[in-house]
C-alpha cells in the first residue's frame, strides 16, 4: 500500500530536483558572467563604433558623458557613468549649460575601433587645444597630457598645435579626459572651457596628413596677417638702422619700438608653439605696452608737440604707468588659481587692466590736443594723426569691451572683429584695416619726409656746387708765370668743398706773393671762410712787402669773423733772383731740398686780435726745390690708423716729386684731410725767365 506511495515520492523528488536545477541554470550562468552584467552599457550609455577606418580620420564629436568635479574612480573603464549628462565634444561646456564654470570636469566616451582586415592596430588620437589643462586615459591608463594639473598648474596659449597621442593595441574601451579650467580673468566672457574642437582618431599617417592639411589652411588664412607683420618688420629694421647711424633721431627710435613690438606678439602667439601662459602673458602684455608708448612719443614728434613740457611729462607718466600695470597684470594672471582668495587677484587684474587702457587712450588725447591748437602741419603728418586716432579708438574699444563681459554680456568687441570680407581665404577685419591705414600713413609720412629730405639735400648740393665753383675761382685753374721758377700745384679736397687754399699773385715790381693756408673745419662753412680770406689777401697783397705784416693785418681783420674757427697760413714773398721772405701763422714749415726749414713759432690767424709775426729770409739758387703744403699731407692716415708722418714726408720730398706726385702718395697712403701742395723749382736767373713757360700739374 505504501510502496507505490514511496516510489511516487522518490519519482517526485527526483523530478523536483531536476526542475530546480533547470530553473537555477540561467541564474548560475548569469552568476558566472558578472563582468558582462556590470559592464553592459548598451541599455544606458551609447558606444561610438569606428568601423573600417583606413586612410581617413574620424572626429569624436560624441555625445560624451560629462560630469563636473573630480574623482579618481571616474578613470576606471568599468565605472557606470550612465547617470552623467551628455555633451557634444566639438564645443566648450560653457555653450552647453555651464557658463563661467572653472575647475575640474571629466569627459568619457565608449569607443570601439574596427580596422579593416589585415590593417594594423596602431590607432592614435589628435587632441586639439582643451581649455586649459587635460589628461587623456585609455582603459584607465594615462596615455597623454597637455600642461600640468594643480597644485602646480601649467597651461599653454590657445594657439598651441594639436598633440598626437598613440592609443596602443587596445581597440575597444573607454576614453576618459580629465580637464582643469583656470579661474577667469577680467576679459574672460565665461563662454569657454573644456573641448574647443572634437578629438580626431585615425592611423598616425592619416592624422599627420590631416594635420598637414589643416596647417596649410591655417598658413593660407594667415597670409594677410604675415604680410602686415612683414611690412612692420621692414619699417622697424630700417628705422633701427637709421637710429643707430644717428642717435639724435629719436623719431626713428620710437618708430623702431612701434614697428617691432608687434613682431614679439607674433613670435609669442602666432607661431603655434607650446608657450606657457605664465611666460607669454607678461611678455606679450609688455610688448603691447611698448607699442602704445612708442606710438605716443612718435605722435609727439610727428605732431610737433615734443616742446610742450606738460604733454611730454604726461606722456612719460603714462608710459611708466602702462608698463608697470601691464607687467604686474601679466605676472598675476598665471597665479590666480593658487591664491586662496581668488577674487582679490581678479580685482587686482581688473584694476591693472583698467590702468593700461586709460594710458592706451593717450594717442587720442594727443591728436585732439594738436587739432585744438590748429597746428600747421603738412598733409602727411595729419594723415598719420588721423590714422592713429582711428586705430587707437578701435584698439581701445576692442580691448575695453570684453572687460567684465561675463556680467555685461557686451558683444561690441566681437562685432568689431567680425570679418568684413575674405581675400584668398584671409579674413579682413576692421582692426586689420585700421592697422593698415596707420601703417600706410606712416609709410607715406616717411616717404614724404624722404622727399623733403632729398629736396633739402638737393638744395644743399646746389649750395656746395656753388661753393665749389666759387672755390675754383679762388683757387686758380691756370697758374700765373713766376719768372725764374718752374711751378707745380695739386689740390685734393677731402670733401666736395675743402678748407685749403693757395694764391699766387704777381706784384707790380716783378716779384710774386705766394700764400697757402688751411681753414679749420670742412664743407660749406670752410669754403665761405676761404672766400673771405682770398678776398682779403688780394686786397692787401700790394700794400705789404713783409709777409709778417701781411699776416698780422689778416689776423686783425679775421678776428671774430670765423665763428670760433681759425686759419693756419704761410706767406712767401719771392723775387726773380731767388731772394725771398717767409712768415708762418701756425702752419707747417716748407721743405727746402728735402729738409724742413726752421721758422719762428706763431699762433694761427683769427684767435686773438693782436698778434705779431716774424719774417724769415730765404735764398733759392738754381736747382733748389721748395715744397709748400698743408697738414693734410703730413696727417694722411692709413686704414690701420698710422699717420704718414715726418719721416715719410722727408723721404718723399728728398726724391724731388712734382706736386701731383706728392699729393698722390698721401692719397694712396690714406687721405684724411684736404691736401694742397705747391712746389717751386729754381731753374734760371731772372734774365732768362722770358723764355720759360711755367709748368703746371693740376689734380
Amino acid at each position: 500500500m505504501f510502496e507505490p506511495r514511496r516510489g511516487w515520492v522518490r519519482v517526485s523528488t527526483a523530478t523536483l530536483v531536476w526542475v530546480l536545477i533547470g530553473l537555477a541554470a540561467p541564474v548560475l550562468r548569469a552568476w558566472n558572467r558578472p563582468r558582462e552584467v556590470v559592464a553592459e552599457p548598451a541599455a544606458t550609455v551609447p558606444e561610438t563604433v569606428v568601423d573600417g577606418l583606413g586612410r581617413s580620420t574620424f572626429a569624436l564629436a560624441g555625445p560624451w558623458e560629462f560630469h563636473l568635479g573630480d574623482n579618481a574612480k571616474w578613470v576606471r573603464p568599468d565605472f557606470d557613468d550612465g547617470g552623467w549628462e551628455r555633451l557634444a565634444g566639438d564645443r566648450p561646456w560653457a555653450l552647453q549649460g555651464h557658463p563661467a564654470y572653472t575647475g575640474f570636469a571629466w569627459y568619457r566616451l565608449r569607443l570601439r575601433l574596427a580596422p579593416m582586415p589585415g590593417a594594423p592596430r596602431n590607432f592614435a588620437l589628435l587632441m586639439p587645444h582643451i581649455d586649459d589643462v587635460f589628461e587623456v586615459y585609455w582603459n584607465g591608463v594615462k596615455i597623454g597630457q597637455s600642461g600640468k594639473m594643480p597644485p602646480f598648474a601649467l597651461w599653454y596659449e590657445p594657439s598651441i598645435r594639436p598633440e598626437m597621442i598613440p592609443l596602443g593595441d587596445d581597440l575597444d574601451g573607454v576614453l576618459a579626459v580629465r580637464v582643469w579650467k583656470a579661474p577667469l580673468v577680467s576679459d574672460d566672457s565665461g563662454m569657454s572651457g573644456g573641448f574647443e574642437a572634437a578629438p580626431i582618431v585615425g592611423y598616425p599617417e592619416a592624422l599627420a596628413s590631416y594635420e598637414a592639411e589643416r596647417n596649410y589652411e591655417w598658413l593660407r588664412s594667415q597670409q594677410f596677417a604675415f604680410a602686415e607683420y612683414l611690412l612692420y618688420a621692414l619699417i622697424g629694421a630700417a628705422s633701427l638702422v637709421g637710429w643707430l647711424r644717428d642717435r639724435s633721431q629719436w623719431m626713428l627710435f620710437w618708430m623702431t619700438g612701434f614697428s617691432l613690438a608687434p613682431l614679439i606678439r607674433l613670435v609669442l602667439f602666432g607661431m603655434r608653439w607650446a608657450l606657457p601662459t605664465a611666460v607669454g602673458n607678461p611678455i606679450g602684455q609688455d610688448a603691447s605696452s611698448i607699442r602704445d608708448i612708442s606710438l605716443c612719443f612718435l605722435l609727439l614728434w610727428i605732431l610737433d608737440l615734443y616742446r610742450q613740457r606738460r604733454l611730454l611729462r604726461l606722456t612719460k607718466i603714462c608710459a611708466a604707468v602702462s608698463l608697470t600695470a601691464n607687467t604686474l597684470d601679466g605676472l598675476i594672471t598665471p597665479f590666480i588659481w593658487g591664491y586662496p582668495g581668488v577674487w582679490v587677484l581678479q580685482v587686482a587684474d581688473a584694476v591693472f587692466t583698467g590702468l593700461y587702457f586709460l594710458t592706451a587712450a593717450l594717442p587720442l588725447v594727443l591728436v585732439a590736443y594738436a587739432v585744438g591748437l590748429h597746428r600747421k602741419l603738412d598733409s602727411a603728418r595729419w594723415l598719420v594723426a588721423y590714422a592713429a586716432f582711428v586705430s587707437g579708438m578701435i584698439q581701445v574699444t576692442v580691448g575695453v569691451a570684453p572687460q567684465g563681459s561675463r556680467f555685461t554680456h557686451w558683444t561690441l568687441a566681437e562685432k568689431l572683429s567680425v570679418p568684413l570680407f575674405r581675400f584668398n581665404g584671409n579674413a579682413v577685419t576692421l582692426p586689420n584695416l585700421a592697422g593698415l591705414l596707420l601703417l600706410g600713413a606712416i609709410v607715406y609720412a616717411v616717404y614724404h619726409s624722404s622727399v623733403e629730405s632729398r629736396r633739402r639735400q638737393s638744395a644743399l648740393e646746389q649750395e656746395f656746387r656753388s661753393a665749389r665753383e666759387l672755390q675754383q675761382v679762388l683757387i686758380p685753374e691756370t697758374l700765373p708765370s713766376v719768372p725764374g721758377y718752374a711751378l707745380t700745384s695739386a689740390y685734393r679736397p677731402a670733401q666736395e668743398v675743402g678748407g685749403d687754399f693757395f694764391q699766387i699773385i704777381p706784384l707790380e715790381d716783378g716779384s710774386t706773393l705766394i700764400v697757402l693756408g688751411d681753414v679749420s673745419g670742412k664743407g660749406l662753412k670752410a669754403a665761405m671762410a676761404v672766400s673771405l680770406l682770398v678776398g682779403l689777401i688780394r686786397a692787401l697783397a700790394d700794400r705789404f712787402e713783409s709777409p709778417a705784416r701781411l699776416l698780422g693785418t689778416l689776423n686783425a681783420r679775421l678776428h671774430g669773423r670765423l665763428q670760433g674757427g681759425f686759419t693756419t697760413c704761410l706767406a712767401l714773398h719771392l723775387d726773380p733772383e731767388g731772394q725771398g721772405t717767409l712768415a708762418a701763422a701756425g702752419h707747417p714749415p716748407p721743405f727746402l731740398n728735402g729738409r724742413e726749414m726752421e721758422l719762428p713759432g706763431a699762433l694761427p690767424l683769427g684767435l686773438f686780435p693782436a698778434l705779431a709775426y716774424e719774417d724769415a729770409s730765404l735764398r733759392l739758387r738754381v736747382g733748389d726745390s721748395l715744397a709748400l703744403f698743408t697738414d693734410g699731407l703730413l696727417e694722411a692716415r692709413a686704414p690701420s690708423g698710422e699717420l704718414y708722418g715726418f719721416d715719410r714726408l722727408q723721404t718723399l720730398f728728398a726724391g724731388r716729386p712734382s706736386a701731383a706726385e706728392a699729393s698722390q702718395a698721401a692719397v694712396t697712403f690714406g687721405q684724411d684731410d684736404d691736401i694742397t701742395v705747391v712746389i717751386l723749382d729754381r731753374v734760371v736767373t731772372g734774365e732768362e725767365s722770358a723764355t720759360l713757360h711755367t709748368a703746371e700739374e693740376r689734380v
